[in-house]
């Protein structure tokens, strides 16, 4: 979706988060699937609106759409775009609707319609839990980007049995309970509405088959402990906060394997403080050099860079030095380097240093004991 966020939800761009939640729930209630005649058309509306509402009530995410529209925040994704496995405020949207319909939707609870109908809850056996990792990078990392590798502790399919957790194929039988469709229905009739609720089957877990004779190796349960190394690449760029999904690549379950999120977070620099894609830093120099001017040599994330300070530079006067500061993680664009000059004034002077100050401040017909500051203020008021 292209779309202006915040015209799906019809909020400002400072909205409140309260503003931009009470925005979802009115729109919702208004597009939700089972109330609308055109059930494509809501359907289709109702995912434009949480894929808005999943970007704007999260600070980070929000930040980075403000700054880089969706470029930014496409990385939250998958390749195909938002889908419901990426909405991650489920018990807000239940809490939602139970409130709108009392926690049945025309004979349906929530979780059994909505979230059936875009396949956020199979009907067939669940698949893993996701993995999220955290990974600290530098501010030079940021520069180039970088691959890393990171350890994952997970459950995976059993080799031995191919995840079937039984010990033979013969001893793979079909569920009695469920015909081997691994999922139970269940009728219910309210005057002329007819209403049928489908849920995974408790007997054989939603797999549609029963082992008899478990796999040595698994125990049955057709899943084993792992120690993974997995490769990560972290594009240029990259701001603190940003999340990666790497499909497949979680906890196996009977239904599949989970996702593995990977949390970039930019650790602190000494010198150097981030503003999206440009760099700050302050750089202190002496009151002759303000005076007279010079050149001073200042380090970069990638080497070091020169700025001219003219004659008479005043203390926190400002200089910029162009494409030296950060990438765009999407648009490319080199960000600048701001540097902020910072006037030394002595603490401690030698007689001979405080006898040449007193003589450049005659010069100036300047008499520092003559008057105070305030007086000097009411002399010209």
């Amino acid at each position: 979706m292209n779309k202006d966020y915040y015209e799906v939800l019809g909020v400002p761009k400072n909205a409140a988060p309260e503003q931009i939640k009470k925005a979802y729930r009115k729109l919702a209630r208004k597009y939700h699937p089972d109330v609308n005649p055109d059930k494509a058309e809501a359907e289709e509306k109702f995912k434009e609106l949480s894929e808005a509402y999943e970007v704007l009530i999260n600070p980070q995410k929000r930040q980075t759409y403000d700054q880089f529209g969706h470029e930014g925040v496409r990385s939250s994704f998958g390749p195909g775009g938002f889908q419901w496995s990426d909405f991650s405020h489920y018990s807000d949207f239940e809490d939602l609707f139970s409130r709108f319909f009392g926690g049945d939707i025309f004979g349906r609870g929530f979780g059994e319609s909505i979230f059936d109908m875009f396949g956020t809850r199979g009907r067939g056996p669940p698949r893993g839990a996701d993995i999220r990792v955290d990974v600290d990078i530098s501010l030079e990392d940021v520069v180039t980007g970088m691959e890393r590798e990171v350890s994952v502790n997970r459950r995976e399919k059993c080799l031995q049995c191919d995840g079937t957790g039984a010990k033979s194929k013969d001893d793979l039988k079909v569920c009695s309970a469920c015909n081997g469709t691994g999922q139970i229905q269940r009728v219910s009739q309210r005057g002329f509405l007819r209403t049928v609720n489908i849920s995974p089957c408790n007997k054989c877990g939603g797999r549609g088959k029963i082992v008899e004779n478990p796999c040595d190796k698994c125990k049955g349960t057709g899943i084993i402990s792992k120690a993974r190394k997995i490769s990560v690449k972290i594009p240029p760029g990259v701001e603190s906060g940003v999340r990666f999904r790497m499909g497949g690549e979680g906890e196996m379950g009977p239904g599949g394997p989970g996702d593995l999120y990977v949390v970039v977070h930019v650790k602190k620099h000494p010198f150097f403080e981030r503003g999206g894609n440009h760099l700050y830093c302050e750089v202190p120099i002496s009151f002759a050099q303000a005076a007279l001017g010079t050149k001073v040599e200042i380090p970069t994330l990638k080497s070091s860079a020169e700025i001219t300070i003219p004659p008479g530079t005043k203390s926190e006067s400002v200089f910029r030095l162009r494409g030296q500061g950060l990438p765009s993680m999407n648009y490319g664009r080199q960000g600048d380097l701001y540097c902020k000059v910072r006037v030394k004034v002595p603490e401690k002077l030698t007689s001979e240093q405080k006898e040449l100050i007193e003589k450049l401040a005659e010069s100036f017909d300047e008499d520092i004991e003559e008057l105070s500051f305030m007086d000097k203020l009411k002399s010209k008021i």
